[in-house]
């Protein structure tokens, strides 16, 4: 109620007043929620996300460097299907068609800033050239998308560094403050979301290792051996009359 009081009683002296008004909130809301969530994104893996505007173009650069081998990253970043499943704000992620190294994927979902809530439907074509991923927009709600995944893996394989280099200009006509803090934060939230889900993937991958099967495990015991397998049961000869 203080909030709209405010506005209202700054109506009869000039437009201008509410306009800094809402500049000032918007402002203060935008930094504490950058601080709070950059904050808990770099909780699960050292995360870095940097963003230029250039006009209309905001152009995106995430970092993270992960504990996993190059197979689990990878499997995690092609696993068009379900991306829905553990990249926040996407609600569908569908394959249309694969040709060669090329996938395309349709997908809907959300971007989310403050009290701000812009729906995205967007085709996507993903071609992969090893170590990168390539990425851009070729229909939807997006004007323009376009970007890699770069992938480098650490001499002794046990970790990559997993980039984002690319460049969005959203189709909703916002603010330019709020507009690039908007694609910031849906970016990050999405790569941040991609990071955890590498890394509970791999630490599956560690468990299932480090857990021996029962035949393992007794042959890990001294003077245990592992049972036979069961003797087969022999046809015996029908007697001749």
């Amino acid at each position: 109620m203080r909030f709209f009081s405010t506005l209202l009683l700054c109506a009869p002296r000039s437009a201008w007043c509410c306009r800094k008004l809402l500049h000032g909130i918007a402002l203060g809301g935008c930094a504490m929620f950058l601080a709070v969530f950059s904050a808990a994104a770099g909780a699960a893996a050292d995360i870095e996300v940097k963003t230029t505007r250039h006009g209309d173009l905001i152009e995106v650069r995430a970092r993270a460097t992960i504990h996993a081998p190059l197979s689990v990253v990878w499997g995690t970043l092609t696993d068009y299907e379900h991306l829905s499943d553990f990249i926040p704000g996407l609600k569908t992620s569908r394959v249309v068609s694969r040709v060669g190294a090329t996938t395309t994927v349709e997908q809907s979902g959300e971007a989310r800033f403050l009290f701000l809530s812009v729906p995205i439907e967007i085709t996507l074509e993903s071609t992969e050239r090893p170590p990168n991923i390539e990425v851009r927009r070729i229909a939807g709600s997006v004007r323009y998308l376009q970007g890699r995944y770069e992938t480098r893996v650490s001499a002794d394989q046990a970790q990559v560094q997993l980039r984002w280099v690319g460049a969005i200009t959203p189709e909703t006509d916002l603010p330019p403050m709020i507009g690039e803090a908007l694609m910031r934060l849906s970016i990050e939230q999405q790569f941040a979301g991609m990071v955890r889900e590498i890394e509970r993937r791999e630490a599956i991958r560690r468990q299932n290792i480090s857990t021996p099967s029962p035949r393992q495990a007794a042959q890990a015991v001294p003077g245990s051996a592992a049972p036979a397998p069961a003797a087969r049961p022999q046809n015996r000869p029908e007697s001749r009359r």
